[in-house]
């Protein structure tokens, strides 16, 4: 199964009465058809969401407001932390890739746009089951 972690960079338009970033399915910024988003926030200090996988779920992660870290595993050993801290930016999951979303700003708000709707049976959420799953290539 494909897995990738991708950093994307928005379009932003402005002059001198503010900025604004559209954002499409089916386009080089969301790669896939939009039907689910959700928003992260007042996340109290301290707290690590996510801890989890999923299966099939495509998303985009903005940190439109605020800072947060996505740490990034792909059950090879190796966790990798991607800081999102800017509106114009924003982080593809695709397939097996375990997240934990932490060091939350006291400001932030974390957007997700999501390929799917809600279904608990895409989720991974005991660890040594993703690495059972990546291991079998699911």
């Amino acid at each position: 199964m494909l897995q990738e972690i991708k950093r994307l960079h928005f379009v932003s338009h402005g002059d001198d009465r503010g900025k604004l970033i559209a954002l499409e399915s089916l386009s080089e910024q969301v790669p896939f058809d939009i039907k689910r988003i959700y928003y992260i926030f007042d996340t109290t200090p301290g707290t690590i969401r996510g801890k989890h996988a999923h299966v099939k779920l495509k998303q985009v992660l903005i940190c439109v407001s605020g800072y947060c870290v996505i740490r990034c595993d792909l059950g090879n050993g190796k966790a990798i932390d991607y800081l999102l801290n800017r509106p114009d930016q924003g982080l593809l999951l695709e397939g097996l890739v375990w997240h934990d979303m932490l060091q939350f700003s006291k400001d932030a708000v974390l957007l997700v746009l999501a390929s799917d709707h809600y279904d608990e049976s895409d989720y991974i959420r005991d660890y040594d089951t993703f690495l059972k799953e990546v291991a079998r290539g699911k």
